[in-house]
């Protein structure tokens, strides 16, 4: 790592020692009183842009991302939700309160709530994952292994799926380069696969992967993984084997595949052998399970989070890209051609680290810089919530926003 990169880390680590908090919204007020009104303070540096672990036992201090400063955007704003600080509770103003907060007592990476929104998981920076009832906001039990507690590198990713015997499973992917399923009400990890980076020619033993995004097929038969070494890896689920491992033909007269690290990967809600991803080579990738390599490609969106999604009513891609200039896009997926730019903020610039479709008629976008989450109303494009100046060790923990805004 280099010396700015050093003095970031070491910056960053103080700045982040009390974000372990998830706070719950929403449009209920069930403590008026809701935190102090102390004016946020502003930040000019943020983290560096890349897990670079340079030893097994390496924290996740340099689990870090590289920010830098944008223009600002535009748009009308009906409702400032709240700000915050590392010390000081959010604010709330407007029809969003909060509704619980949750201590989780380490840095907050990931978190995803089950198909029925009884339960939420919390991956964190330190290999745990926690489990929360959504019925009244308890503690319900930790998830974690020798193996997790040994690295103690972040969880990146979490998905919930069903077994065959219909049992409640946890998959998680973990920035040592590992994937577990947990038997989420016995606490048990059912099966670990360690994931070995790929060199460019395509054979294994090509480093150390850091495993980043992972996405689970319509089906739940099949799972996808994608990390720092521009390969896709396709499990089954049932048998715990990998089926392929996707990635960029050697010819170098097509992009047919990734060239840098990829950060997100999504299967198409209704097409059990199609699925996207994204990364820093600025493109979008198009998959079939069945074939080796991509078999088209848009170019444009920078993506560096979990911020490409797929709406199957409108076959529509939402795509999130950590950049200034057009951080918000949404594409038809069956062309490949833009449908239109999500319109700036007029707040300020937010380069966008995770964008989902909320219900049929919103979005909700999150990002660096102003550490901004809107939620902005799809037909109109204006922005009907805004939440600012929360610190955030990554801004994925806004996932519990979207199903109680």
């Amino acid at each position: 790592m280099s010396k700015s990169a050093t003095a970031a880390s070491r910056e960053y680590k103080e700045k982040s020692k009390n974000l372990s908090h998830i706070y719950m919204l929403s449009d209920t007020d069930s403590d008026s009183s809701t935190g102090s009104e102390t004016d946020p303070e502003d930040s000019d540096s943020e983290p560096v842009s890349e897990i670079e672990p340079t030893k097994q036992t390496e924290t996740a201090d340099t689990a870090l991302e590289n920010i830098e400063n944008g223009e600002a955007p535009h748009s009308d704003v009906s409702k400032v939700a709240f700000r915050s600080t590392a010390h000081t509770q959010p604010k709330t103003e407007g029809d969003l309160y909060i509704h619980s907060v949750l201590e989780c007592e380490s840095e907050v990476m990931t978190c995803q709530f089950n198909n029925e929104g009884t339960l939420l998981a919390v991956g964190l920076s330190n290999g745990t994952i926690k489990l929360y009832s959504m019925d009244n906001g308890n503690f319900v039990q930790t998830l974690r292994d020798s193996g997790s507690i040994l690295s103690s590198l972040p969880v990146t990713a979490l998905r919930f799926t069903l077994s065959s015997w219909s049992h409640c499973l946890l998959l998680a992917t973990y920035a040592s380069g590992y994937v577990r399923c947990w038997y989420v009400w016995g606490g048990e990890c059912v099966w670990v696969v360690r994931e070995v980076g790929q060199s460019r020619g395509g054979e294994r033993g090509g480093g150390h992967r850091q495993t980043l995004s992972m996405s689970i097929s319509p089906s739940g038969e099949k799972a996808a993984t994608a990390g720092s070494d521009s390969a896709i890896h396709l499990y089954d689920l049932s048998t715990h084997q990998r089926l392929m491992t996707c990635r960029a033909s050697s010819t170098r007269t097509v992009m047919d595949g990734h060239c840098f690290r990829v950060f997100a990967v999504t299967f198409h809600p209704e097409k059990e052998r199609e699925f996207i991803s994204g990364g820093w080579d600025n493109t979008i990738q198009f998959w079939d399970t069945r074939q080796q390599h991509s078999v088209r490609m848009l170019a444009g969106p920078h993506v560096c989070g979990d911020s490409l999604q797929i709406d199957p009513a409108a076959n529509h891609i939402l795509s999130g890209s950590w950049r200034k200039d057009n951080p918000l896009e949404i594409w038809d997926y069956g062309s490949g051609h833009k449908v239109t730019d999500v319109p700036h903020d007029s707040q300020g610039d937010s380069k966008i680290y995770t964008c989902h479709w909320l219900d049929q008629d919103h979005i909700v976008a999150a990002g660096s810089q102003l550490n901004m989450l809107r939620v902005i109303n799809r037909w109109t494009m204006m922005v009907s919530i805004l939440v600012l100046k929360v610190k955030l060790v990554k801004v994925q923990n806004v996932l519990a926003v979207e199903v109680l805004v």
